[in-house]
């Protein structure tokens, strides 16, 4: 009949389920499917923007570099004489590592660079650092002394807060070392690291292990087992040969007795005025001072200068990464905290490393 207006029992129940999809418990669990959704999807949209800034910030950085410098110069080219500022910051290291503040294959590069640059008309080293590697150390002192026969340019080593043990060897060859007045250095020595043995500790928790070998010694230092008499005397041989390289490394730039040397080189930390009062270093002041030094006594006033410093990259993602590896550290077990300190200590590398720090 035209004019009535009750629906049809299809119509009612369409409006009855639409009344249905909005009580509460349905509400609840369509927010809660949206809301884990839209986190998924927000870390995901995070991620993709974090991998484009950090693909456009190298690429810009790449072309902008590219516009004023040849392949491989590395914003290193100066239009005038030049005497180089060659940061030497951080541990010494041979290994490559893009967030360290050392890059020895960088300092090696610098180095050779120089050499070959006509406009380049001396070299400072800025040094900051505890030491490290013995193979590092030498292999920058050798190419330090390269660049002295090749050039016959000066060399200075400048002193900032820290140039001890590596430090200070690749100091002791260079033609004046100027030393900040807060500056610690000497720690003359060699080091091996600590060898820790937990034999006992595991036997008492009910952990045994087994090592298998093919001779006696191929896992000496194992933090599982005792170190023998033997070992010992192994290790002692491979700290005492280097130790008499670092003292003729001295002895030869310092002209300085070996006997003398060895008195100076008992691993002690020396300020700036008990270095200058030993011989280790030749004047106290800043950088400032060895430059205009260097420019007075070789005749280089009109030379600018050109620092020179390693700048380690860091990405988003790195910074994401180490904050995840941070937060699942604290919930390791002491147990896991103990076979980690094993892991750690299954190698070991002869420095000459200073273990005091500032």
């Amino acid at each position: 009949m035209y004019g009535d207006n009750r629906p049809n029992d299809q119509n009612s129940e369409k409006e009855e389920r639409k009344v249905n999809t909005y009580d509460p418990e349905t509400l609840f669990k369509k927010t809660q499917k949206r809301s884990f959704s839209g986190w998924k999807k927000g870390l995901l949209i995070f991620l993709i923007v974090a991998v484009v800034v950090v693909g456009l910030g190298v690429g810009c950085n790449m072309g902008i570099r590219g516009l004023f410098t040849a392949a491989g110069d590395e914003d290193y080219v100066y239009s005038s004489d030049y005497i180089g500022v060659l940061q030497v910051h951080g541990t010494m290291s041979e290994d490559s590592d893009s967030s360290s503040t050392y890059n020895q294959q960088w300092l090696l590069e610098r180095i050779d660079q120089m050499m070959t640059d006509s406009q380049n008309r001396g070299l400072i080293l800025s040094i900051d650092t505890p030491g490290g590697s013995v193979y590092a150390i030498d292999e920058l002192y050798l190419k330090i002394k390269e660049y002295q026969e090749e050039t016959g340019r000066p060399v200075y080593a400048y002193m900032e807060s820290m140039a001890a043990s590596g430090g200070y060897y690749i100091s002791a060859g260079t033609d004046k070392i100027y030393a900040n007045r807060n500056c610690w250095t000497g720690s003359i020595g060699v080091t091996i690291g600590t060898i820790y043995d937990v034999s006992e500790f595991l036997e008492n928790i009910g952990v045994k292990t087994v090592t298998i070998t093919s001779g006696e010694n191929k896992s000496m230092g194992s933090s599982v087992e005792p170190l023998t008499d033997e070992q010992r005397k192994i290790y002692q041989s491979l700290v005492d040969e280097a130790y008499e390289q670092f003292i003729s490394v001295v002895a030869e730039g310092r002209d300085m007795k070996v006997s003398r040397a060895k008195e100076l080189g008992d691993g002690r930390i020396y300020t700036a005025k008990q270095a200058k009062a030993n011989g280790l270093v030749d004047e106290i002041g800043t950088l400032e001072d060895a430059a205009a030094d260097m420019m007075e006594s070789y005749e280089l006033q009109s030379c600018d200068l050109q620092t020179m410093s390693y700048e380690p990259s860091t990405s988003i993602l790195d910074l994401f990464a180490e904050a995840v590896q941070g937060k699942d550290s604290q919930a390791e077990s002491e147990y896991d905290q103990l076979m980690e300190l094993v892991e750690e200590n299954s190698t070991f590398t002869i420095t000459y490393m200073s273990q005091v720090r500032k």
